[in-house]
């Protein structure tokens, strides 16, 4: 299957990743996984670009792109796979606002410590939902993690500033 359909695929439930997962097996997994399992995230928010770690992950192409904006199912199923990130950040997201959960810590939640890969997570994150035509949630939740990392005083100049940037 070509790089668009197996993505669109995908993004509507009735196709596989490069190890045959359903996006509803990913959204089911625990927050350990998550962390130290890191070929997934390019499946959940595509970009442009072809990433350092996962040579099997789709682009994000123009064909794609127009799938998201002109279909419903696919922005939601990015919604709730936005859920799923933000609640393994500490995050939660009503509408299109996010804050911190109550449980946010820097024991907790890695990404509140300098520097680590979570960091090019939260980046990939805000430009696909920017890409994929949800640029209010994009910037909904860049200024969440820039307000919350700075708030936190722990997360680099360099990740701030990336995350200014990334949509």
């Amino acid at each position: 299957m070509a790089n668009d359909a197996r993505l669109i695929a995908f993004h509507r439930g009735e196709g596989i990743d490069h190890k045959g997962r359903y996006l509803s097996d990913i959204w089911a997994l625990s927050p350990f996984w998550l962390e130290h399992t890191h070929d997934y995230i390019q499946w959940l928010f595509p970009i442009p670009e072809a990433g350092r770690f996962n040579a099997f992950a789709p682009l994000l192409t123009s064909v794609v792109q127009a799938a998201f904006e002109g279909d419903n199912l696919l922005r939601q199923h990015q919604q709730r796979s936005l859920d799923v990130m933000l609640d393994f950040f500490g995050l939660a997201r009503e509408g299109n606002a996010i804050s911190a959960q109550s449980t946010l810590s820097i024991q907790s939640h890695i990404w509140l410590k300098a520097g680590g890969h979570n960091h090019l997570r939260i980046t990939r994150i805000i430009r696909s939902l920017a890409l994929c035509h949800q640029p209010e949630l994009a910037r909904s939740f860049q200024q969440a993690v820039i307000h919350i990392g700075a708030q936190h005083g722990v997360v680099s100049e360099t990740s701030l500033q990336f995350w200014r940037n990334a949509s």
